[in-house]
């Protein structure tokens, strides 16, 4: 599947065993911010899970924004338990590539993930990002309540009116409940940080996400 021009997803049945006996290790502390990557989170912090193709950017994007705690990358979205990186690229077990971001809503808030969210990447190009083709760079939403559903649902409606006007097709993006989250290998954690140069596929449409997304 990996390499298809138009690839699809799988089912389960078709996915990779995986492994239920064993787990990803995770790093003690947040590279840049020094902070864990693992929870339980202070009371007053929320998180989202997010896709929006190649996890290395998109992270780097909401670790860089204000009034974020926390992020981390995993795979989510799939089949496969335990994936490792090379099983998800394979197209083989469902997952997209996706980040974790933990924030203060004292200092920031859902409306702004959202927003950064869609501004940083091309939510219309379905199994892709760019020139990273694949299920795994598909572009995701996944909420933990009604809350976030309706949030998500809402922004992306506000956000397609702004691009059907820029000249941009449907939006295709996954919005779904959270099932299993599977962090990342330890050297994908913060990869931007610790290789500045390193490579980001992250790239927005230059259509601004309308603000008040929740009013």
């Amino acid at each position: 599947m990996f390499g298809r021009k138009n690839p699809v997803m799988i089912t389960a049945a078709e996915a990779l065993p995986g492994r239920t006996d064993q787990t990803m290790p995770v790093p003690s502390e947040h590279f840049e911010l020094g902070t864990p990557l693992v929870g339980p989170w202070p009371e007053g912090h929320e998180s989202l899970v997010v896709g929006m193709g190649c996890f290395w950017g998109a992270e780097r994007k909401f670790w860089q924004a204000p009034g974020v705690h926390s992020t981390n990358v995993g795979y989510a979205g799939g089949f496969t338990p335990n994936p490792a990186y090379e099983e998800v690229c394979s197209g083989l077990t469902g997952h997209t590539e996706v980040v974790m971001v933990v924030w203060d809503t004292a200092r920031t808030s859902l409306e702004e993930m959202l927003r950064i969210f869609w501004e940083n990447h091309d939510p219309t190009q379905g199994m892709r990002q760019g020139n990273d083709i694949g299920t795994q760079y598909r572009s995701a939403i996944y909420w933990v309540d009604d809350t976030q559903r309706a949030a998500a649902e809402l922004s992306r409606d506000r956000f397609q009116e702004k691009l059907t006007a820029a000249g941009y097709g449907p939006i295709t993006t996954e919005i779904a409940p959270l099932g299993d989250y599977f962090y990342a290998e330890p050297y994908h954690q913060q990869y931007l940080g610790k290789v500045p140069n390193g490579y980001c596929g992250i790239g927005g449409t230059g259509v601004s996400c309308p603000v008040g997304l929740l009013s």
